[in-house]
């Protein structure tokens, strides 16, 4: 079994594989409820990052990704017309 330290290593060695800050253009089609979902994946992986408990991919990552990242997050939400539906259900599961 892989130590935390290992799979650390093993992520970084990936993202640093050449041709791996090359930008891609990517064409997407994706319904709108999938959008939230993914929204809401990337903010709790953020959100786990910040926490710094969980091991992985995110402990490798740099913070300039992880804000572009974010920004690719709230630009989907924005495409989608659902920006103001996902803050408002943001405050709802706050309001626990």
């Amino acid at each position: 079994m892989l130590t935390t330290s290992d799979v650390a290593k093993v992520y970084d060695t990936i993202l640093s594989i050449p041709g791996m800050n090359e930008t891609v253009k990517i064409e997407l089609r994706i319904a709108r409820k999938n959008v939230l979902l993914l929204n809401q994946v990337i903010e709790l992986g953020l959100a786990a990052k910040e926490d710094e408990k969980s091991p992985g991919l995110l402990s490798s990552v740099p913070p300039d990704s992880l804000q572009e990242l974010k920004a690719l997050s709230e630009d989907c939400l924005q495409k989608a017309g659902l920006t103001e539906l996902s803050e408002k259900l943001s405050t709802l599961g706050n309001a626990k």
